[in-house]
């Protein structure tokens, strides 16, 4: 009887608005932490509330283990959400001060109890085999400009492209159309007057078609996703549509046998 109290407690939309609300006041919390000023002035009542919710999440989190027991630590959201709780609950001091950063992570919980964020981690991990293709020929590609850059730019730009690591590093920059043109490609034309025809062909290559793939896997998988909720909803509407034809026609055949006796009387 406790359990069930506690299931349907646990369940109910009311305490998952206050969770969720409990995250994303944290978040702002932990914003205000990065003000100095704010930390002189009120560090002590901000200490004070993050170690409430650090104990809400405790106890949501040992409710929902007594609730569901093993079945808790089979749902990897679950799992996600103990090990965010967990690391809030080590102490932050002498060589664990790292894990004081870590605590950024609760906000990350939002992803476990807002269906919608759910779909787009659900679309990302279901795209991890495309993306690591992906990434193999990216970096395949990576590695052949770099030697290229090297070999042209090298001797008169070594600050760019001065060893494999520089140039893929100037590489990646000109992958993300940062300052590209005015700031690497045009004062290397100046001494190279065809490299130009290097960095069209390849931002061409890498910018418009290998960046554009990863972005087309996560779309297509989260239309892949969507598609399949809404052919379930479709087939849950079918079942208590023919559900509810079957209770009428049952219905009708009982009043026609009811005719049928009083018309025999």
């Amino acid at each position: 009887m406790i359990k069930k109290s506690i299931e349907t407690f646990i369940s109910n939309n009311n305490f998952q608005y206050f969770i969720t609300g409990l995250i994303i006041f944290n978040g702002i919390l932990m914003g205000l932490e990065t003000s100095k000023s704010l930390i002189d002035s009120y560090g002590q009542m901000m200490h004070f509330l993050d170690n409430l919710i650090v104990a809400i999440f405790t106890v949501e989190i040992i409710l929902r283990i007594y609730v569901y027991r093993l079945n808790f630590f089979k749902d990897p959201w679950s799992l996600f959400d103990f090990f965010v709780v967990t690391i809030s609950l080590i102490p932050a001091s002498g060589n664990l001060s790292i894990l004081r950063v870590l605590r950024v992570l609760r906000l990350f919980r939002l992803l476990t109890i807002v269906p919608q964020m759910r779909i787009i981690i659900a679309a990302l991990i279901g795209v991890i085999p495309g993306i690591a293709s992906v990434s193999l020929v990216l970096i395949l590609f990576f590695y052949v400009f770099a030697i290229m850059s090297y070999n042209l730019f090298g001797e008169t730009y070594p600050q760019w492209f001065g060893g494999l690591g520089a140039s893929m590093y100037t590489l990646f920059q000109i992958m993300t159309l940062e300052s590209w043109s005015m700031g690497i490609a045009r004062p290397v034309m100046e001494t190279h007057p065809g490299a130009w025809l290097f960095f069209v062909i390849y931002i061409l290559i890498v910018t418009f078609i290998m960046v554009n793939l990863f972005i087309g896997l996560i779309v297509d998988a989260i239309f892949t996703i969507k598609g399949n909720d809404k052919d379930n909803e479709k087939d849950n509407e079918d079942h208590g549509l023919t559900e509810k034809d079957q209770i009428l026609a049952l219905r009708n055949e009982i009043k026609e046998l009811k005719q049928i006796i009083l018309s025999k009387k």
